[in-house]
């Protein structure tokens, strides 16, 4: 979790990541001027549409301040998508890969700032880990 000195910017970096099940993710916020959540595109997650694997648990990490962090355990195989509660309109969204799935969600249940952002399932499956340029 990271965002710019004047707290103008803010993203998830890496953005994409492929794990294998069973790995723990853990995201610390190194964001010295926000706070930030990592919440899963869940319904449970103020209504938002499902965007993680059938049958996964939805999460939300509730707000990390500066150097606090969260880790989840991922079981289930498929595509998850998340974003920071306070800050998804700006484009704070990631996108972890678990295991080898083909396709992913689809993109018009997002809003137009994430479907811009997120990068392909192949994308992530190839590289392993997808940065963005600030």
């Amino acid at each position: 979790m990271r965002g710019n000195a004047d707290g103008s910017k803010v993203w998830f970096d890496p953005i994409g990541v492929l794990v294998e099940p069973g790995q723990t993710i853990r995201w610390i916020n190194v964001d010295p001027g926000n706070s930030h959540t990592s919440t899963a595109y869940h319904p449970v997650n103020d209504g938002h549409p499902l965007r993680i694997p059938e049958g996964a648990a939805a999460w939300h990490s509730d707000y990390l301040l500066p150097d606090q962090s969260f880790e989840l355990r991922l079981i289930v195989g498929g595509v998850y998508d998340y974003f920071c509660l306070p800050h998804e309109e700006a484009g704070m969204v990631g996108r972890l890969v678990v295991g080898r799935p083909q396709g992913g969600p689809a993109a018009a249940t997002l809003p137009e700032p994430v479907r811009r952002l997120l990068p392909s399932v192949e994308e992530i499956v190839r590289r392993g880990v997808v940065r963005i340029d600030r």
